[in-house]
């Protein structure tokens, strides 16, 4: 399960920020819109454990982030919660398929080249096994991103305006493929984003 109640989170002391409370069972997805400037990537971090919020609390899996150190937080995200950010997250110095081998090591799962590229597979990156991640079209990076983000098999996979920068027929692409990827890893999923096209998808969502 993973639990949002009375998140508040302030800038300074200066721009305060609340978020509406939700639940999710394990394998539910959640939509969160809103326009700019209304805190979503500063939910988006409260949620994957990289801010703190200043009252209320956030769990996942029965762990309270409220009463995890930094350090045992890092340690829970690694495990747990797969994040896909607005601007892909690569080790531009190795390939694609050794950037997923060196996130299970980080994640303290076992190294499985096999599964990692029957996943690249899956998601139509078979052939670019050792690409180097400048060397992929916007697209491609999104898709080694998601796979990134779910090669763990978290319980939480948190996205970042995944299709901001996409045409219509990406867009849709990403989309389908971010909740397969769930489905397959019975994984919460939370997509955050301005782009109203993928409402209809979703059949929970709240706006911001």
């Amino acid at each position: 399960m993973l639990k949002s109640e009375s998140v508040m989170f302030t800038y300074d002391g200066f721009s305060k920020f609340s978020f509406p409370d939700f639940q999710l069972e394990k394998g539910e997805s959640l939509l969160i819109l809103g326009d700019s400037g209304v805190g979503k990537t500063t939910f988006m971090q409260i949620l994957g454990g990289l801010l703190k919020s200043k009252s209320g609390k956030v769990e996942l899996s029965n762990t309270d982030y409220n009463k995890l150190s930094r350090k045992e937080m890092d340690q829970f995200r690694g495990k747990h919660i797969g994040m896909i950010f607005q601007k892909p997250h690569f080790v531009q110095n190795l390939n694609i398929l050794d950037n997923l081998l060196l996130s299970l090591y980080f994640s303290e799962k076992r190294e499985d080249k096999k599964r990692v590229i029957q996943l690249l597979q899956e998601i139509g990156l078979g052939n670019k096994l050792y690409s180097m991640p400048n060397k992929l079209s916007q697209g491609e990076q999104q898709r080694a991103s998601i796979a990134l983000a779910v090669i763990k098999n978290p319980d939480l996979i948190l996205a970042d305006e995944p299709t901001s920068s996409l045409d219509d027929a990406n867009c849709q692409k990403i989309i389908t493929l971010l909740k397969e990827q769930a489905a397959k890893t019975d994984s919460h999923l939370i997509i955050i984003t301005h782009d109203t096209r993928i409402k209809r998808q979703f059949n929970n969502s709240i706006t911001l």
